[in-house]
């Protein structure tokens, strides 16, 4: 077995605290990527449905008045006959 003196037990110490630290922030800044990234996607996909809902109320809106204006014309026929 390698004999170490005290020295360089405490060096290889530091080393192994520096490495498992280095792990440790950066697995957290990826996770805070991550979540930045999810709640990026989650307003993305809020304002896409808030979009999808004003275009289907500006769809039945013209519906409604492509309607209205059929069964005018249509009576406008009617009373001609």
């Amino acid at each position: 077995m390698l004999n170490l003196n005290d020295t360089e037990e405490i060096l290889a110490i530091l080393i192994a605290v520096a490495i498992v630290l280095g792990f440790v922030i950066s697995t957290y800044k990826e996770i805070q990527s991550t979540i930045a990234e999810e709640k990026g996607k989650f307003i993305e996909k809020k304002e896409t449905e808030a979009k999808v809902k004003t275009l289907i109320q500006y769809l039945d809106a013209k519906k409604e008045l492509i309607d209205a204006i059929n069964e005018v014309e249509k009576k406008e026929r009617d009373s001609k006959n």
